[in-house]
């Protein structure tokens, strides 16, 4: 682990010397660089690990940003923590020699939420990202040109803490900006199930080029 870069954070170099694709894994409300890992090797393996730890914390739980109640954001505070983000991402595409056209985001509920908001406000920088569990938190005042950028939403139907409305009014925005987007549907509330886990995998294999059959 280190922290030299703004984040504390883990890198784990991809064991496929063919491989140029990293994973950025953002974990939720209290997890860590540890949470995501294993996830992260499952969904794309052979690919690079880049997992960072958020740097807010939110009685004593880590975030990549505040909330000002359940559901309720600083538009201004979203956007600068996400603009930390980027500048983390960028850095350490340098420092690690990573090939950033090939840098694919996995995110879970917060960590879903900053991986959106990168996307909006630094097109490109992510060329793919698995929103598991997210929420809008930001809305540009202009919409992003994301051609070329593709997302996977997986929501729960159940979801006690995202609202409906609000995980399909991120897909528009992110329709909006020209990216591909497949959204779908769990039966579940906030949790993840193995099923989605599969689908995440499928998707991303897409993505990389290490398939050829379509969902």
């Amino acid at each position: 682990m280190t922290d030299d870069l703004g984040f504390v954070h883990r890198f784990l170099p991809s064991e496929d010397a063919a491989s140029r694709d990293t994973l950025l894994a953002l974990h939720g409300t209290g997890g860590d660089e540890n949470d995501l890992v294993s996830l992260g090797q499952t969904i794309a393996p052979g690919a690079a690990i880049l997992s960072p730890r958020g740097n807010v914390l939110e009685n004593g739980a880590p975030r990549f940003f505040k909330r000002l109640a359940e559901g309720v954001f600083d538009p201004r505070e979203v956007r600068s923590r996400a603009e930390e983000l980027a500048r983390f991402i960028q850095a350490a595409t340098t420092r690690y020699a990573l090939d950033p056209e090939r840098v694919f985001a996995l995110g879970y509920s917060n960590g879903a939420n900053a991986a959106s908001t990168v996307m909006f406000i630094q097109p490109g920088l992510i060329k793919g990202a698995i929103l598991l569990r997210p929420m809008l938190v930001y809305e540009p005042e202009k919409s992003a040109d994301l051609s070329g950028s593709s997302v996977f939403i997986s929501a729960g139907r159940m979801d006690p803490i995202v609202p409906t409305r609000s995980v399909e009014r991120l897909a528009e925005l992110f329709q909006s900006a020209r990216a591909k987007v497949t959204l779908k549907w769990q039966m579940v509330g906030h949790n993840l199930v193995p099923s989605e886990v599969s689908e995440a995998a499928a998707w991303l294999a897409l993505q990389r080029g290490t398939v050829s059959a379509s969902l």
